[in-house]
């Protein structure tokens, strides 16, 4: 596959490298005879790959993303390709200044601002706002059926408890905007001290702005008090931000308990270390 669509997108290879922590495509890095970067990305499912094609089209020239450079819809064998350029730099880390923090804030934020297209049908993305809580319910209750295969009774029913009783204490949804959906540290590039852009839309929905920032939160605003606070000014500076103390710990308690789900279906061995961390957490919460 690797080589045909090498072939297919006519490309003058150097060197191919596999690109690590992408859970829901495989992607390449290809360095190309004449020294330039781009990389191949293939989804997993044709649902996957008709997202990532709308979010190029939605947020080009809007938000900081890659181009895309090429596609391919697929056959019988694969779902669909991308042929995407380089966004200078690497994955978010916690060794940065917090001025750093302060553009993602302003990052999210526009795209955020981002609102479902007038008079264009999308098939990929969907516009879940109007029924978000039932969305969020969907997933918490889908992933429950693998949950409990995992914790204890007592665990288990307990974290439905805590579910029931905290999503009645939500404030009012805020969107409907283009959310992520998976907003974290790998996702977000940075060159040095300057924010490149973000990555990967396979999941992306439009939906209301609070699901999106927890797992940023989680791996990287809790690690510094000034990030956090860099962060909500960045944030604010292009649109207003909705009470994060509230929302937080709603959406950190579920995160534990669907990444249980996730580690479950994805293989408890090789995801044991995860599903450890996220066992504690749930704990934590409920206990």
């Amino acid at each position: 596959m690797l080589n045909s669509l090498i072939d297919r997108f006519g490309l003058q290879v150097q060197s191919v490298s596999d690109v690590e922590n992408s859970h829901s495509s495989t992607v390449y890095k290809c360095t190309l005879k004449n020294g330039e970067n781009v990389f191949l990305k293939i989804p997993y499912t044709k649902l996957k790959w008709q997202r990532e094609l709308e979010a190029y089209e939605v947020l080009k020239g809007r938000v900081a993303i890659p181009e895309m450079l090429d596609y391919w819809s697929g056959d019988d064998a694969c779902p669909g390709a991308f042929l995407l350029s380089e966004l200078k730099g690497k994955p978010l880390t916690t060794d940065v200044l917090p001025t750093v923090a302060f553009q993602v804030g302003v990052l999210q934020a526009t795209m955020h601002t981002v609102r479902p297209p007038e008079g264009k049908l999308l098939t990929g993305i969907q516009n879940e706002f109007s029924n978000w809580s039932h969305f969020i319910e969907k997933q918490f209750y889908g992933f429950a059926e693998d949950v409990i295969t995992v914790v204890d009774e007592h665990l288990y029913r307990k974290a439905i408890e805590k579910f029931e009783e905290m999503k009645q204490q939500l404030p009012p949804h805020d969107g409907p905007s283009f959310v992520h959906m998976d907003f974290r540290p790998a996702n977000i590039i940075i060159d040095g001290d300057r924010v490149s852009g973000m990555i990967d839309f396979e999941s992306v929905r439009f939906g209301s702005t609070e699901i999106d920032f927890t797992k940023l939160n989680r791996d990287f605003l809790s690690f510094n008090p000034a990030f956090y606070e860099a962060f909500q000014e960045g944030y604010k500076s292009i649109r207003p931000l909705i009470d994060l103390e509230t929302v937080l710990p709603f959406y950190s308690f579920i995160d534990a308990f669907n990444s249980i789900g996730w580690s479950k279906r994805r293989g408890i061995e090789k995801n044991a270390v995860f599903l450890e961390e996220n066992l504690a957490k749930l704990k934590t919460f409920v206990m």
